[in-house]
């Protein structure tokens, strides 16, 4: 089954290069990565910009609305994501767990339809 690891943290804090402690972030997400990959489960991944950065578009009453930003105010924002295939639900909590992110922000873990 197809689960979407969504890495969610307060984007205040997060670490950039130059920045102390971003090598051993990166690091940490590397060796996640390889983990993922040697298990042949890895199916993509990768870091969102900033919300500074986003854009949200909406249709209403046929009319496209385009605003700066996310969709939402939220303390954590969405900052990467991991796209796996595991054998089951519990496998999927489990190398949730062991991501970083979980440690300050969190990651919801949600089935893909199909």
């Amino acid at each position: 089954m197809r689960y979407m690891l969504v890495l969610a943290d307060d984007e205040a804090g997060a670490l950039w290069p130059g920045d102390p402690g971003f090598e051993e972030l990166v690091a940490e997400h590397g060796a996640f990565r390889r983990k993922l990959e040697q298990e042949g489960i890895l199916l993509g991944a990768g870091r969102l910009r900033p919300t500074s950065t986003a854009k949200t578009v909406r249709v209403r009453d046929g009319k496209v609305l385009r605003t700066d930003g996310p969709f939402a105010e939220t303390k954590e924002q969405l900052g990467g994501f991991y796209l796996i295939e595991c054998r089951d639900l519990e496998h999927a909590l489990e190398l949730a767990a062991e991501l970083p992110t979980a440690r300050k922000g969190s990651v919801e873990v949600r089935a893909l339809v199909g």
